[in-house]
């Protein structure tokens, strides 16, 4: 063979392992590329759900603040019509006090004069919790318990 056809037959060989090389690199590059797409359309589609479910749950506490308001006002209803009807038939005045709210005018019998007082955090007097010798034993007592020595072992 002639030295020009092992110089074609070599440029010939490396551009065929090129080729593969770079089809080796391509598809492996392509893998990845591949697998972040699919990652990126479960993301997609968890988003979408995330955000069908978050809607489904505004429109239910909507819908539950809509029944809770219904009920606050038939229960208002029913009560004013109980009143109504308690005014029409009942004699008994004590009766008539229970049923009926209190004014503001109003001041019950039952209820004491004074109001209730405020929690404090000190005591009465200087003898309280908060006292500088509050759980501390009179002079005369600790005198006594220093003179003697504490016992040895």
């Amino acid at each position: 063979m002639n030295e020009s056809n092992i110089d074609w037959i070599l440029a010939i060989a490396c551009f065929l392992a090129g080729i593969g090389i770079g089809a080796l690199g391509y598809h492996l590059l392509n893998a990845n590329v591949a697998r972040n797409q699919k990652v990126r359309q479960r993301l997609a589609e968890a988003e979408l759900e995330l955000s069908q479910v978050k809607d489904a749950l505004n429109d239910h506490f909507a819908k539950a603040t809509d029944l809770v308001n219904n009920i606050q006002r038939q229960s208002h209803e029913l009560e004013q019509q109980l009143s109504q009807g308690a005014d029409r038939l009942v004699d008994d005045l004590q009766l008539k006090r229970r049923l009926h709210p209190r004014q503001e005018g109003e001041t019950p019998e039952e209820e004491d004069a004074t109001p209730p007082q405020m929690p404090r955090d000190y005591a009465e007097g200087t003898k309280g919790t908060l006292s500088e010798d509050y759980g501390l034993e009179p002079r005369r007592q600790r005198a006594t318990e220093e003179e003697t020595p504490p016992p040895r072992y």
